[in-house]
């Protein structure tokens, strides 16, 4: 494969592309909701109309506006607007009515089909980077993504970039880990590219050194990495490809829990077709660069999110954490240096490389920068995938973006950052969202879950879920986590039954530092947040609980 073959697959595929195309969401979220059968019969529609010259149905990934499913979306090219129109809740039986209306775009004649307004801040507050190619391109078709600039930086960074421009150029965009903790990625890229060999000598082969992906999302609520995966596997291939050159590496292994059996499937009709192409494997593109992926599944250990216990599990041992120092990017899987970023993380780079760093640090804040991808979920209307600049608060995220509290209640708190986060107040919702400022609150960015509350949640019960999730997915290694945990829980337990005392909420908290603070790895370090958030904005839920005690 060489660039002018690239450019003709991309080429071959726009000018196959029809005036009109109808995308259909095959993500898991819309195929839950029959979003196959409504293609299919989409598709039949669309012959007995004898548009089939004219007319393209595809499917698609995430469409975003999820609590809407099934999605389809009408474009035109011939129409001056540009403007597409997008159904929601489309039954198979909507489907004539849908390609009944194509010559015109005009809204069909059916009380029962809806449409979706694109000018609702929802998508217009939105700046796609990650999420670009999410519900326009197919993701089972790599001739689809070629057509989209797919693989173009690839070939950029193969042919006029050294390993350390690559790293350089991530370091100047200011990208830093989606994964939760906001390290800098070009940072981390640099600390693997100049790592030693266990024996002490410079690496000089790229048989040594490994490229992990990160997918093994296990935060309650949180479907980002998810989406990503099922809707534009290829980009995550690429940003890999990339990193693996950066820092010498000719293996690379995406860690997906096995739970989410579409995003495997979607990986490994990917990764087949680039083979296929020559875009993975020896030789990339012609050059001396070799790469291959393989994925390894998990089988949903929360813990093995942690980046020891997920090099642990790829080793075929049982996934527990592990001291630190040494680091992966010292000593990582089988004791080689090893670069370990999220999905979203390896997303970004592609769009980096092609635009330059300068464009992506124009985006966001001056310590955070970019995009972030959100699942927007919970007591709230519009529920699904959202990326908004960092910088973008939380209020305009859970009231414009997300439409407000569903059933005409009031917004509460947002919890963030899953297990490892926090429950911030209503009072707080104008603070912007990056690392620095949710730190601040209490929380954490964490890798992307936002959960939004009305006035009827419980905060003494949402800290009590959690804590009952991190008892049980604790690995169990060390004990600050695997008794403290239980403790907490017990505790936790005893507040909300009425039975608890001032000194038992005393315990709490000192508990709560004990475990944070000395516990081995960050499910354990982390898993006191929500507790503390929630004592932090809503101590008199608990203290109220407290007195309904001791009055009886």
């Amino acid at each position: 494969m060489d660039f002018p073959e690239l450019l003709a697959i991309a080429n071959q595929e726009r000018q196959s592309q029809k005036a009109i195309r109808i995308r259909c969401c095959v993500a898991a979220g819309c195929l839950s909701s029959n979003s196959l059968v409504v293609k299919e019969r989409l598709e039949i529609a669309v012959t007995e109309a004898g548009l089939v010259d004219c007319v393209k149905v595809s499917g698609v990934g995430c469409m975003r506006l999820c609590c809407q499913g099934p999605l389809v979306q009408v474009d035109d090219s011939t129409q001056s607007e540009g403007v597409g129109i997008l159904y929601k809740a489309v039954t198979p039986d909507h489907a004539p009515a849908i390609v009944s209306t194509l010559q015109s775009l005009a809204a069909p004649e059916s009380p029962y089909l809806q449409q979706a307004d694109l000018r609702h801040p929802f998508f217009t507050q939105q700046q796609a980077i990650v999420l670009e190619n999410s519900g326009i391109i197919d993701p089972e078709r790599i001739e689809s993504y070629i057509a989209a600039e797919g693989y173009h930086a690839l070939h950029h960074v193969l042919r006029e970039m050294s390993s350390n421009q690559v790293i350089n150029e991530i370091m100047r965009s200011g990208l830093r880990g989606r994964g939760g903790a906001g390290y800098p990625t070009g940072l981390k890229w640099a600390t693997v590219a100049k790592a030693m060999s266990p024996q002490g000598e410079a690496l000089r082969t790229a048989n040594h050194k490994f490229v992990v992906c990160n997918a093994d999302e296990g935060d309650p609520g949180a479907f980002m990495d998810r989406s990503i995966l099922e809707s534009d596997p290829h980009r995550v291939l690429e940003g890999m490809a990339i990193a693996a050159y950066a820092i010498g590496a000719s293996q690379g292994y995406i860690y997906i829990r096995a739970e989410y059996p579409l995003a495997i499937q979607r990986l490994q009709i990917a990764i087949h077709q680039a083979q296929k192409l020559g875009l993975l494997g020896s030789r990339v593109f012609d050059s001396p660069f070799d790469f291959r992926i393989d994925l390894r599944m998990g089988a949903g250990a929360y813990v093995c999110g942690e980046e020891t216990a997920l090099m642990a599990s790829i080793e075929g041992k049982r996934g527990i954490p592990s001291p630190r120092p040494p680091y992966p990017a010292e000593r990582g899987l089988w004791g080689f240096p090893t670069l370990i970023n999220n999905v979203e993380t390896f997303a970004n780079v592609p769009p980096i490389i092609r635009k330059g760093a300068d464009w992506y640090a124009s985006i966001g804040t001056e310590k955070s920068k970019g995009t972030k991808v959100f699942a927007l979920a919970g007591k709230i209307r519009n529920t699904g995938l959202i990326e908004v600049p960092m910088g973008t608060t939380i209020r305009q995220i859970v009231e414009e973006m997300g439409g407000g509290v569903s059933a005409g209640g009031v917004a509460k708190a947002v919890q963030t950052g899953g297990p490892s986060g926090g429950c911030i107040p209503a009072s707080a919702f104008d603070t912007p969202v990056d690392y620095e400022s949710l730190t601040q609150l209490g929380s954490i960015m964490g890798s992307g879950g936002m959960i939004v509350m009305d006035q009827s949640t419980r905060m003494v019960d949402v800290a009590h879920y959690f804590m009952e999730f991190c008892r049980d997915e604790s690995c169990g290694k060390c004990i600050p986590c695997r008794v403290g945990t239980v403790q907490l829980y017990q505790l936790l337990s005893k507040i909300r039954e009425g039975k608890a005392t001032p000194a038992d909420l005393d315990l709490l908290e000192e508990l709560c530092d004990m475990v944070k603070y000395t516990s081995l790895c960050g499910l354990g370090q982390s898993a006191p947040n929500p507790v503390l958030s929630t004592l932090r904005y809503f101590r008199n839920e608990y203290e109220a609980l407290m007195m309904n005690s001791n009055e009886s």
